[in-house]
């Protein structure tokens, strides 16, 4: 259950994030009807599927760059990690476009700026949400 509270806060957090930076970061429904602005259940499901290929992203590969790249976060000081989620959030929209259909980003500064948009929110309302994602005792 907590998985799929946490996937859904991820989805929410990614729709939040388009609103935000609509022109410059978008999703295209897999449904050529839907717009990408009104609410549709392909909409809806697209963005849920965003979700998991974060997830997957993030845990894979995200993991792999942090152990490698430890160093760097250290010499950085953590600052290295702006510019890594940056590039997971390309290459979410990139793995998108190859299914077909997905995020779309106009350019690496618009991506860095998003994946820090989508942390925020992403915490905000895991914050908000806490009590339904906490492990009972």
């Amino acid at each position: 259950m907590r998985f799929v509270i946490r996937l859904l806060i991820n989805a929410l957090a990614l729709w939040l994030t388009v609103l935000i930076l609509h022109p410059h970061v978008q999703v295209a429904s897999w449904d050529s009807a839907a717009d990408g602005t009104s609410w549709s259940w392909p909409l809806f499901w697209t963005y849920v599927l965003l979700a998991v290929i974060f997830g997957v992203v993030n845990g894979i590969v995200g993991t792999a760059i942090k152990i490698v790249a430890f160093p760097l976060y250290i010499l950085t000081l953590g600052l290295i990690s702006l510019i890594v989620n940056g590039l997971l959030f390309l290459l979410v929209a990139w793995i998108s476009t190859l299914i077909g259909f997905g995020l779309s980003v106009e350019s690496f500064w618009w991506g860095v700026l998003g994946a820090i948009v989508l942390g925020v929110i992403g915490w905000l309302i895991g914050i908000i949400l806490r009590p339904l994602t906490r492990k009972k005792r």
